[in-house]
C-alpha cells in the first residue's frame, strides 16, 4: 500500500515538472510554456479565438483545440448558442465572450491575448440584416485587420473550394473578395478552402435523408468532392505551433468526385426506406419557389442562390491534405453514423449496402 501511494505522488510530480518539450516559439519569438498532464487536462498556455465557434464546423474545431490543453475564446451573438461548446475543455479553458462582427473594439477584445485567430463566420444565404458581402468581405477583412494590427501571430480564414470572382453564386463570389481583402490587410494569412462537409448536425447527407426533392437539381448530375468535418479539423488543430506558418491557399477537398444522383442512392440504401418519387424542378420554378418562401418565412430555408449552386460543380483542384499527414476516408465509412436516425425500428441494426459507384467517379489527388 505505502510503495503504491509512493508510485502515485512520483507520477503526480513527474507531471507537474516541465521539460523542453513543454517550451514551444511563436512566430513572434515568444515563448509559450505547457504544464500538466496530456490531454483534456493540460495546459498547453497558447490562446486561440474562434469566430464562428457556434456554426457547424466550429464545434468540431474547438472540441479538438480544447483536447490539446488550448485555451479557447468563443465570441458568440446568442446565449444560447455557446453552450454546448463550455464542457469540450476543462475548467477556465473554454472562455466565451459577446461580440458583433460590426463592432471593432469587441473583435479586438477578443483576440488580443491570442497566438491565433481562426475566422469560421459564414452564412450559406442573406438575412435582411447581413448579406453576403457584409459577412464574408467586409466582415472577413475587419476581423483580419484588427488580427494584423494587434500582432496575432497567426491568422487562418475559412474560404470555400468553389471561391471566384467570376462564379454565378454570390456566395461564391464574396468567398473569393473575402480572400483578397484578408490577403491584403493580413499578408501572411492562411486561406482553408474546404469543399461540402458532412457530420452529425451537417446540411447534407441529414438534408438529402429528409428532403431529397431539392438536392435532383439539374437532374442529380452535379458533381461535388464532400469531405468530413473532422478531417478538415485536423490540419488546423494538428499542426504544431513551433512549425513556421503556412502563408497562401490550402484545398482540402474530399477524396472522392461524386454526384447528387449516387449520394441520393447511398442515402436511399442506407436508411432503408423507399426511393423519392419527388419530380426534378426546373431551375427557373425552384429559383421562384426559394425566392417566394424566403421572403416570406422568418426561418432560413432553401435560398435563391442556393439553387444556383446546386447546378456548380466542385473545382477539379488537387488537395493539400499530404501536408498534414492525413488522409481522408471515404463518405460510405461514415455515413451509417450520421443516417441511421432515419431508419425504421426493425431496420435499426442492419448493416449498411451502398449502391456501386458510378463509372463518371473520378479520384481526387490528396
Amino acid at each position: 500500500m505505502a510503495s503504491s501511494s509512493a508510485n502515485i505522488l512520483r507520477a503526480v510530480r513527474r507531471q507537474g515538472t516541465r521539460t523542453y518539450h513543454d517550451l514551444s516559439m511563436l512566430p513572434t519569438r515568444k515563448a509559450v510554456v505547457g504544464s500538466g498532464p496530456p490531454g483534456y487536462s493540460a495546459v498547453s498556455g497558447h490562446v486561440v479565438t474562434v469566430f464562428g465557434c457556434t456554426g457547424f464546423l466550429g464545434r468540431y474545431l474547438v472540441s479538438k483545440l480544447a483536447k490539446l490543453g488550448t485555451q479557447v475564446v468563443i465570441p458568440y451573438r446568442d446565449e444560447d448558442e455557446k453552450r454546448h461548446l463550455k464542457p469540450m475543455g476543462d475548467l477556465g479553458q473554454i472562455v466565451p465572450m459577446e461580440w458583433d462582427i460590426r463592432r471593432e473594439d469587441q473583435i479586438a477584445e477578443c483576440l488580443r491575448h491570442s497566438d491565433i485567430v481562426y475566422n469560421l463566420v459564414g452564412r450559406d444565404y442573406e438575412t435582411k440584416n447581413f448579406d453576403f458581402g457584409s459577412v464574408h468581405v467586409d466582415g472577413a477583412e475587419r476581423i483580419a485587420r484588427i488580427a494584423a494590427e494587434h500582432g496575432v501571430p497567426r491568422f487562418v480564414h475559412v474560404s470555400h473550394l468553389n471561391a471566384s470572382a467570376s462564379s454565378p453564386s454570390k456566395l461564391y463570389q464574396a468567398k473569393a473578395a473575402g480572400e483578397e481583402r484578408v490577403r491584403a490587410v493580413y499578408k501572411d494569412a492562411t486561406i482553408v478552402r474546404p469543399p461540402a462537409m458532412y457530420g452529425f448536425e451537417d446540411k447534407f447527407l441529414n438534408n438529402m435523408a429528409i428532403w431529397p426533392i431539392w438536392w435532383k437539381l439539374n437532374n442529380a448530375q452535379t458533381k461535388v468532392r464532400p469531405a468530413h468535418a473532422s478531417y478538415r479539423c485536423r490540419p488546423s488543430a494538428s499542426k504544431p505551433y513551433g512549425h513556421p506558418p503556412i502563408a497562401g491557399t490550402i484545398n482540402l477537398p474530399g477524396p472522392s468526385t461524386l454526384t447528387y444522383e449516387y449520394l441520393l442512392d447511398m442515402v436511399t440504401a442506407v436508411t432503408l426506406n423507399a426511393p423519392s418519387k419527388a419530380p426534378t424542378i426546373p431551375k427557373a420554378v425552384a429559383s421562384l419557389i426559394a425566392t417566394a418562401a424566403s421572403r416570406s418565412l422568418w426561418w432560413p430555408i432553401l435560398s435563391p442562390d442556393e439553387v444556383t449552386r446546386r447546378y456548380i460543380d466542385d473545382a477539379e483542384v488537387p488537395g493539400n491534405w499530404s501536408e498534414f499527414g492525413v488522409t481522408p476516408s471515404e463518405i460510405e465509412h461514415h455515413a451509417i453514423s450520421y443516417l441511421r436516425r432515419y431508419r425504421s425500428s426493425e431496420n435499426f441494426d442492419r448493416p449498411p449496402v451502398f449502391p456501386p459507384r458510378p463509372s463518371l467517379e473520378s479520384q481526387s489527388e490528396y
